[in-house]
């Protein structure tokens, strides 16, 4: 890397993106020397070419973006950036281990954890329930519901989602349960430990928030035993990938245990993922179940941040300086 940087880089962005966006790719990296094309813009008789020059991607899906015979072109790319937070959905396989992959951390962090915040509170309030029977003529003036003020926030997978998260809850008085893979933290809980203390966490937790990344390590973290492991009571909030959780036994453990509530804003099949939405079991017909369409992210400027963070990490790997998200395909593969 050291004797590129002072090389004019070639990037290519697969994405499409519109003259906004565009326009802010090229003043972020206007003070660095490169030069950049914009696959969707690239005629048919250039775009051979392109791909074999280009030394950095900004990708969020190749897969959606290049043919299956153009994937053997990138023989000189040494970086990849995705836009998105998420890697999973990354086809690995379709580029060699050398290449560096890059995910985008904490980029859509402080709208998702307002997402968190709002589905704990409308389910420790009742308030689809009570909305609901208020139409049905009844008023439920003096039914308790669940206090967050010195509740316990366990929060597994406390990266740029699980921070802004805390902060949040922080507000309210709550203690913080937190999970990360080193079992360190700079930021203030009342615990930080990784999955060995997973069963700790889940029985402490009034309030229990999945926001870990989806890889080989995390898949099916949360089964029928460590369901059974948290309160009866226990409010349970993904908003990172639905495969963390065995479908089945979330079912059955809602179906039976009636006070056990859960907030789902990602899904096991998607159609951005997958092409369509599907679910194995009816989870949208229980009362204890509130759920939305993976939209937690979606604010006004939420692309303009997401490339612009995206960007950023791409310069600091261009200057030799530490970047985030460095990817371990080890975890995908």
């Amino acid at each position: 890397m050291l004797n590129k940087l002072f090389m004019t880089r070639q990037i290519l962005v697969t994405t499409k993106a519109n003259p906004d966006q565009r326009h802010l790719i090229e003043n972020l990296l206007s003070a660095n020397k490169t030069n950049i094309d914009f696959l969707y813009e690239v005629s048919k008789e250039r775009r051979q070419s392109v791909l074999k020059n280009a030394e950095i991607l900004l990708t969020l899906n190749p897969l959606n973006d290049l043919d299956n015979n153009e994937f053997d072109l990138l023989e000189n790319v040494d970086f990849i950036q995705l836009i998105s937070a998420g890697a999973d959905h990354f086809p690995y396989h379709k580029f060699p281990e050398d290449i560096i992959i890059a995910s985008n951390p904490g980029a859509y962090a402080e709208p998702i954890a307002e997402h968190v915040v709002a589905m704990v509170l409308a389910l420790a309030k009742r308030l689809q329930e009570e909305h609901q029977k208020m139409q049905q003529g009844e008023f439920n003036q003096f039914h308790f519901n669940k206090s967050i003020k010195d509740s316990t926030i366990g929060i597994l997978g406390f990266g740029g989602i699980g921070k802004a998260t805390a902060k949040l809850f922080g507000a309210f008085g709550s203690r913080i349960f937190a999970m990360n893979t080193s079992g360190k933290t700079d930021e203030s809980v009342d615990f930080i430990g990784t999955t060995k203390d997973l069963k700790h966490i889940l029985k402490s937790s009034d309030v229990v928030v999945l926001s870990l990344p989806l890889n080989n390590n995390t898949r099916g973290l949360i089964e029928k035993e460590q369901l059974e492991w948290m309160k009866d009571d226990a409010i349970l909030i993904n908003v990172a990938r639905g495969e963390i959780i065995n479908q089945k036994d979330l079912y059955e453990h809602l179906k039976n245990n009636s006070g056990f509530k859960a907030g789902l804003e990602s899904w096991w099949v998607e159609p951005l993922r997958h092409g369509s939405f599907k679910l194995e079991y009816p989870l949208l017909d229980l009362p204890n179940v509130l759920a939305s369409p993976h939209n937690s992210s979606m604010v006004p400027g939420v692309m303009k941040h997401g490339i612009t963070e995206a960007v950023k990490n791409i310069i600091r790997y261009m200057s030799g300086k530490p970047f985030k998200g460095d990817i371990h395909r080890e975890n995908f593969v």
